[in-house]
């Protein structure tokens, strides 16, 4: 892409003003880190994107706004360099950024991660020169660039399950000089022909650690990834892998999220209403309410994620004042609703799913609230656990 030189010029030093403000927050304390944030045009990454417009449409849906250079270059080199994440795709489509229209609701499907979350999980994984590394999830190419910056192009693989996405990568990455082994690949199983990797480090999440990348790891390397499910909570965790191919590690702290790896996403599961219709059990009284894991704090966030553990295969969405949790592979459902003060819960199905969301705060209250990084994750043969002395362990679907 070539820019005036004007354009050229106010991206060198808005740049330099990002780096100095990640800096001043802490999170660019290795220089190395820095230089790397300084040198990468992260704006030759994001041709196009969009940015939420001020308001909502008529029906509620998030208006998305298309920036490109072409559009407005101002807005565009400014968006490149703050710390924001810029969505490029929604629902798979990849956009015409020739010509591009505003986008009215839709799901983000590959995005530009903001730079302090991507230096920070470089920085996680404890990446160092000489390792060999596996980064799932290539996206834009931004992310890779800044670990080929920092660590140099042969040692980096980086895979990417949308060829359209990694194609536009590619470019932009080879364009800058840098030159990692590129493949279009399902991050689930990795990517065998460059294994083993020191480090394996996730741009996307999953519901549980998928056997393939502990298969790719050397003994003694290290995996980053963020475990989601279909309640949308989410946590880091970075694991250690042993000889015997088992790996344990703690949960991080944080509210970091990803996109889900597109065969791990929740499928669709049709009108709440027809799942509220079905035979239920007589009403009780809830013992805590959805707010326990719906509320905008940190502490919800955690315990969504803690809560999916025992409903894996449960999603939930609010109609009006009424909550439903559906279960679309036992056929179960839930639902609560707010009856002066206090919650009403139905429940059919073979699985209890609020007795057993409410089963995990019961103990999560127990123990005394224990922050993720108190929890440990062991993964074996016989599964994946989260553990924690005074809780009983939860079981992660398996892979």
């Amino acid at each position: 892409m070539t820019m005036p030189a004007d354009l050229e010029e106010d991206a060198l030093r808005l740049r330099k003003a990002m780096a100095n403000a990640l800096a001043e927050d802490g999170v660019l304390a290795d220089p190395h880190w820095r230089r790397a944030v300084e040198t990468v045009p992260r704006h030759r990454f994001v041709p196009g994107f969009y940015l939420p417009a001020p308001e909502r449409d008529g029906h509620g849906l998030t208006v998305w706004e298309p920036v490109t250079a072409a559009l407005d270059s101002g807005r565009w080199v400014a968006a490149a360099y703050s710390d924001t994440t810029l969505i490029t795709q929604f629902d798979g489509d990849e956009p015409d950024w020739g010509h591009p229209a505003v986008r009215h609701g839709g799901a983000p499907t590959s995005s530009s991660t903001l730079p302090s979350l991507v230096v920070r999980m470089w920085a996680d994984a404890e990446v160092a020169e000489g390792q060999t590394v596996l980064e799932v999830g290539t996206g834009t190419g931004y992310s890779t660039a800044l670990a080929c910056e920092r660590l140099g192009s042969a040692d980096i693989t980086s895979i990417e399950v949308d060829p359209h996405r990694l194609e536009a990568a590619a470019n932009a990455l080879y364009g800058c000089g840098y030159t990692p082994t590129l493949a279009v690949a399902d991050g689930l199983y990795g990517y065998w022909p460059e294994a083993k990797f020191d480090r394996i480090v996730a741009a996307c999440s999953f519901r549980s650690v998928p056997p393939a990348l502990l298969a790719q790891a050397r003994p003694g390397g290290k995996i980053l990834l963020t475990l989601s499910g279909w309640l949308y909570g989410s946590a880091r965790v970075l694991l250690t892998v042993a000889e015997d191919g088992t790996a344990e590690g703690q949960l991080l702290g944080g509210t970091v999220s990803f996109m889900s790896a597109r065969t791990h996403a929740a499928p669709a599961f049709g009108n709440p209403a027809h799942w509220a219709g079905g035979p239920a059990a007589k009403a009780r009284t809830s013992r805590h309410g959805p707010e326990r894991i719906t509320a905008a704090t940190d502490e919800a966030f955690h315990l969504r994620f803690l809560a999916q553990s025992a409903v894996p295969d449960a999603q939930m969405t609010t109609v009006g004042e009424v909550v439903h949790l559906v279960d679309v592979v036992t056929g179960s459902a839930a639902t609560l609703t707010p009856d002066d003060g206090a919650w009403l819960v139905h429940e059919g199905g073979p699985v209890k799913l609020w007795e057993r969301v409410e089963s995990v705060l019961d103990a999560y209250d127990a123990a005394d609230r224990p922050g993720p990084e108190t929890f440990t994750l062991r993964v074996h043969d016989g599964g994946q656990h989260l553990r924690l002395p005074q809780m009983p362990d939860l079981r992660l679907p398996r892979p």
